[in-house]
């Protein structure tokens, strides 16, 4: 599709699919301006919605926001543009994450993709046992190439490894009082502001206790979570980069994003086990060593087939995009 002149439904729509994205706890932590001049829209880290105690650097926002990033630059690429993006633009202000122009005409296509943008969220939900066809893993595995990170599918043994991580990772947050209380926080039913996790969609915990999936705290409510029997062997893939600077962040984030969306094209279900990574410890035991040195883990994606389950809500588009040169 191409369209001759950038109107007000146009550009809001792009700003639709940009904050489609997943965010940690569901904060959204970003919010858009709009160079008229330019044609660019400005990312900025909202850090009032940051985590301090679970995200004391940030380091989520930026995969977050990254993840917004690619969605902004499938949704250009749709409406036959092409976008021209730059991270962290100005040294001066740290807040600026990124600078994506509405440039030229597109140059290539990223196909299937703006559909599957609408579609994308995680599922808390039990997987089957049923595997990932050998061309999915390839086409996930290089769909993380693609924005310059490395994607590992772990061996069982690997797996057993970095769940055992994941749980004693669940446990720490769970007897933490500053972090349980955060994240007890963002679990808003009926939360007009578009923000945070509403109850259904924190889906059940595993009656076998295999696959450690976030429980936002609810063990500290009557009744907590209910129980369900997951997958036996979950299929587990790690998403890494060369560095940990906070470009390395943002392009993960951009990595991941593209990973799930592909995902979403071929049906595959995914949800994303971060704990491990908010311990340095824990997150230093996750990074596979390559040929070329460490990589440094980023996120942690589980994959199957399954439930769809229920989406979490989104801000509206127009309490996110404002209009006009920085200040």
């Amino acid at each position: 599709m191409s369209s001759v002149a950038l109107d007000v439904q146009t550009l809001e729509t792009m700003v639709s699919a940009a904050v489609t994205a997943p965010s940690i706890h569901n904060t959204q932590p970003w919010r858009f301006r709009l160079d008229t001049e330019t044609r660019t829209l400005r990312i900025y880290a909202n850090t009032d919605r940051g985590l301090p105690h679970t995200d004391p650097l940030g380091r989520a926002l930026h995969l977050s926001a990254g993840c917004a990033v690619f969605n902004l630059r499938v949704a250009i690429t749709h409406f036959g543009w092409e976008p021209v993006t730059r991270l962290l633009p100005c040294p001066d202000r740290p807040d600026l994450l990124a600078a994506v122009r509405i440039g030229g005409p597109a140059r290539g296509t990223l196909p299937g993709l703006y559909d599957a943008v609408w579609r994308r969220h995680s599922s808390r939900f039990p997987f089957s046992e049923r595997p990932l066809p050998s061309a999915v893993v390839t086409g996930l595995t290089e769909a993380a190439q693609a924005e310059g990170a490395v994607l590992r599918h772990f061996s069982s043994a690997d797996t057993d490894r970095l769940l055992r991580l994941t749980r004693d990772a669940e446990h720490r947050n769970a007897t933490h009082h500053d972090r349980a209380a955060e994240s007890r926080r963002w679990v808003r039913p009926e939360d007009v502001s578009g923000l945070g996790m509403p109850p259904e969609a924190l889906g059940p915990q595993d009656f076998r206790e295999v696959v450690p999936m976030r429980d936002f705290a609810a063990h500290r409510t009557l009744g907590g979570l209910p129980a369900l029997t997951f997958e036996k062997r979950p299929s587990i893939a790690v998403l890494s980069t060369p560095h940990d600077r906070r470009a390395d962040w943002l392009r993960a984030g951009e990595a991941l994003q593209r990973v799930l969306l592909v995902a979403t094209v071929h049906g595959v279900r995914t949800s994303l086990l971060h704990q491990a990574l908010e311990w340095p410890d824990l997150r230093r035991q996750l990074e596979p060593s390559t040929n070329a040195g460490s990589a440094r883990a980023q996120m942690v994606i589980r994959l199957g087939y399954g439930p769809e389950g229920p989406a979490s809500p989104r801000r509206d588009v127009r309490g996110t995009l404002e209009a006009g040169a920085d200040s």
